[in-house]
């Protein structure tokens, strides 16, 4: 049977709190660390910002398809996955490789390198530091019921069967603050800040965006579009509406 525990306020106080500002603190120096070692030289590519609001503008056609007449629609499609000429058509042997890319452009591989080392780096520190010095603590606990699953993502380093899963290890809260502060950051920081550790480690695995792949994908989906024009017959919808609503 799980054991109820009466947490110290001295952990929350010298544990739980000191902890949540370092985390939140280390995330904004971080940041600002990330905006200086950006390359300012950099020069956008103008092919690869095109392509990307063409992917924006078919994403709105197919979001709005059903709300122009079926030959507008017709037209619209025709204009971006036309074979001949189509926006989203990529001719075969013309794709980017990501990865070549990145090799022939020393800037880019040595900006990724940047921002991978000003996300490890802290992260070692910080984890080291947490490990040391406040291993073992149980630091807060979670006010509702949990299952079993959730024992080893929340009890990190505390090695008892008998504790109750709702409390939280000081190692697992450093995580939960890890991977729960993007929210936190975006009003701070605003929408677009570097702090984004998940879409990190998610993009550490591949080598940069390839928009042959996207602009494909989006061609795929606007074929299999079904048009359905949501205006016909609309005034006499409205009518019908208002009358019920009216009796």
């Amino acid at each position: 049977m799980a054991e109820d525990l009466v947490l110290d306020t001295a952990i929350r106080d010298w544990v739980l709190i000191p902890l949540s500002v370092v985390m939140v603190l280390i995330g904004i120096l971080r940041y600002f660390v990330s905006k200086l070692m950006r390359s300012s030289s950099q020069v956008p590519d103008v092919k690869i910002i095109k392509e990307g609001q063409v992917i924006v503008r078919a994403r709105n056609l197919r979001a709005s398809a059903n709300f122009i007449p079926s030959k507008s629609f017709r037209a619209r499609k025709l204009y971006y996955n036309n074979e001949e000429n189509g926006l989203l058509h990529v001719p075969k042997g013309q794709a980017q490789n990501p990865q070549a890319q990145m090799f022939s452009d020393p800037n880019m591989a040595m900006d990724m390198m940047k921002k991978n080392l000003s996300m490890i780096i802290p992260q070692t520190l910080t984890f080291a530091w947490v490990n040391f010095f406040f291993s073992g603590f149980v630091a807060a606990k979670i006010p509702f019921p949990l299952t079993q699953r959730f024992r080893s993502m929340l009890q990190n380093g505390i090695d008892l069967s008998t504790v109750d899963v709702s409390y939280v290890s000081s190692r697992s809260w450093y995580f939960l603050n890890l991977f729960g502060l993007r929210g936190l950051f975006s009003l701070i920081l605003g929408e677009e800040n570097a702090t984004d550790d998940t879409q990190r480690m998610m993009q550490m695995s591949g080598f940069g965006f390839d928009p042959s792949k996207s602009l494909g994908a989006e061609k795929d989906s606007i074929d299999i579009v079904q048009h359905d024009w949501a205006l016909l017959k609309f005034e006499q919808r409205a009518e019908a509406t208002l009358k019920k609503l009216i009796s």
